[in-house]
């Protein structure tokens, strides 16, 4: 289940399902992307999970019926790298598989402590989706994101904050509250003066 809370200035998007690790459905994944396209005009957009995990990815089931291939993923990843606003993955646990696309395609990401962070595409004989590796290494450079991808190494939250992939710790009774705090100022401002901002950090210098 994704619950959205959109009040016109900030989102936030809920994954739902702790019973089953937050795991994504087709319907659930889909959700996801109509949530962030939908919340193209607020200013901020939070994505969080219930429970102590963010996601484990796909659903297993779900993925056997083909999920894990699913040009969703990259349909969601995308939607959120193109929102012109400040966007939050605030981290309430473990994020894995498929599920890191979205965390990899916002702009900052906010943790608590015992979070880790993997991606089993070697092991599992997946590709991950297109956009994924290029931005994992934008992150945390190409020997790293080798060691997560190629690897299979589990980046605990220590390690994972050291290296970029993670930008803040924060208590998971203060999780929520922090991330909306990151928004204050953007939420403030004329969405014209976000976009402009998050456009001259995209810059590439001469």
């Amino acid at each position: 289940m994704i619950e959205v809370q959109n009040d016109g200035t900030l989102c936030v998007l809920t994954i739902n399902r702790p019973d089953k690790a937050n795991s994504l459905t087709g319907e659930m994944l889909e959700a996801l992307c109509v949530g962030v396209e939908e919340a193209r005009s607020v200013r901020a957009v939070i994505l969080t999970g219930v429970g102590k995990v963010f996601s484990a990815g796909a659903d297993l089931e779900a993925a056997k019926a083909g999920l894990a291939l699913s040009p969703l993923w990259e349909r969601l990843s995308g939607a959120i790298s193109r929102h012109p606003g400040l966007t939050i993955a605030a981290l309430n646990g473990t994020v894995a598989g498929g599920a890191m696309g979205m965390v990899l395609a916002c702009d900052l990401r906010i943790a608590v402590p015992g979070t880790k962070v993997f991606y089993p595409v070697m092991k599992l004989g997946f590709l991950p989706q297109p956009s994924d590796p290029a931005r994992l290494s934008a992150l945390v450079g190409p020997s790293r994101a080798k060691m997560i991808l190629m690897a299979g190494q589990k980046i605990p939250t220590e390690e994972a904050l050291t290296w970029g992939l993670i930008d803040e710790v924060t208590e998971p009774d203060t999780l929520i509250d922090r991330a909306k705090a990151l928004t204050e100022d953007v939420c403030g401002a004329t969405a014209e003066h976000a976009r402009a901002i998050k456009g001259l950090i995209a810059q590439r210098l001469p």
